[in-house]
């Protein structure tokens, strides 16, 4: 017994000076750390990035990883690390091997989804407050002013402002823009305004039969944007007495109105308005539907490069090479930002034309107005028509029904 009580003590002593010294060997042949290589990712670049100072490393690549130490056998993962081919794939780097699709099919990580979701975010957060800040004015206009009415009541006499094609036309180009505003909106706001109420799966069912309306409708407003340009555009050329309807507002809700034709400066700037948006969001529509075939961004930004515009105005040069990826990206934010202005110009255009002034919807629902409505708004239109109505056109003078010319003395 005295023995043992030696002996344990002995060996535990022995024990662990043979695990120290075991420790201490193994830590003496561990092999120093090698310097980072050039474009290789250290300590300070992620320190650096977490405090937002990081400059984006597009040159790194799996050519800068750094190799394994000579006579040390590799890794289970080789000598580039996760990170590096994250960043690889991140940036466009990496040696992607494809079969087809060319340069744009080995774009396996899209680095701008980011800045383009936040983005999209703020757009849809000041257009939001656009629409209804506008909402909530013309219900004050409303209520403050109340709805312009025709002055001396109404005639009981009507007559022709527009054409049954002048009409299909407006309409065709009307009902095409409400559904295409509203299945935008829904693809903007129904992610977070949706699907708590409906769930993942109804929403996802109405998310893609909202985009199947919102691409194929899209090719109506293209036709009725093309029918009213070519009905109106000489009725919208800017004309003497513009200025002054501006002016004075046409002296909608004083009730001294401007005299104008058939369109005052009112309607003319509405119709360039859209005629000008339209167009844009249809373009940007188009490159949306065909990436491929039809990118705009890097030959626009080329072009604003090149007239040095972006310099005056204190921004970097804008980028010339872009990917598919990143021509969808620009292609949806100025989509968004051009179909909200053309939703607020149209709500105060349906405004005016509906319970904002009386007599204003029957140009578009039947195409008659009442001539003291006409004489209102449209006075030198008026007297045209009435001038036209007394001074009928000569008839041919082969005509058998024109009447024999005078004898002659």
């Amino acid at each position: 017994m005295a023995l043992s009580r030696c002996v344990t003590p002995i060996l535990l002593c022995l024990l662990l000076v043979l695990t120290l010294g075991t420790a201490g060997s193994a830590q003496s042949v561990r092999p120093p750390e090698a310097p980072a290589e050039a474009g290789s990712q250290t300590l300070e670049d992620i320190l650096a990035r977490q405090n937002g100072e990081g400059a984006a490393r597009s040159a790194r690549d799996l050519s800068t990883a750094m190799p394994a130490p000579d006579g040390l056998p590799l890794g289970t993962r080789g000598a580039a690390s996760d990170s590096d081919l994250w960043q690889a794939l991140r940036f466009g780097t990496a040696d992607v091997s494809v079969s087809a699709g060319g340069p744009t099919a080995r774009v396996i990580m899209q680095d701008g989804g980011m800045w383009w979701l936040q983005a999209r975010r703020t757009i849809a957060d000041y257009g939001g407050w656009l629409l209804l800040g506008l909402i909530v004015f013309l219900a004050l206009i409303r209520i403050i002013f109340g709805r312009i009415k025709i002055h001396g009541g109404r005639s009981g006499q009507t007559i022709l402002r527009f054409t049954d094609l002048e009409r299909f036309g407006h309409w065709l180009l009307a009902s095409s823009f409400l559904l295409l505003a509203f299945t935008g909106l829904f693809s903007i706001f129904g992610r977070n305004g949706l699907i708590p109420f409906l769930g993942k799966d109804a929403y996802s069912t109405l998310a893609i039969g909202s985009k199947w309306i919102h691409n194929n409708v899209s090719w109506a407003f293209m036709a009725g944007l093309v029918i009213i340009f070519i009905f109106w555009v000489g009725h919208n050329l800017p004309a003497r007495g513009d200025l002054k309807w501006l002016l004075r507002g046409g002296g909608l809700l004083t009730g001294n109105h401007v005299p104008a034709k058939k369109f005052n400066a009112g309607q003319k700037l509405v119709f360039w308005a859209v005629i000008l948006l339209g167009a844009s969001v249809s373009v940007s529509g188009l490159s949306l539907i065909f990436p491929f075939e039809m990118p705009l961004f890097a030959k626009t930004f080329a072009s604003l490069n090149w007239t040095g515009l972006p310099q005056l105005m204190g921004l970097d040069t804008l980028p010339e090479q872009m990917s598919a990826q990143e021509e969808m990206q620009y292609a949806q934010l100025w989509h968004a930002i051009v179909g909200f202005l053309m939703m607020a110009i149209i709500i105060a255009h349906i405004y005016i034309g509906s319970v904002g002034m009386e007599g204003a919807f029957e140009a578009m629902g039947d195409g008659d107005v009442d001539l003291n409505w006409a004489r209102d708004h449209h006075a030198l239109w008026v007297e045209e028509v009435m001038a036209r109505k007394a001074d009928p056109p000569a008839p041919p003078a082969n005509d058998p029904a024109a009447p024999d010319p005078a004898p002659q003395a």
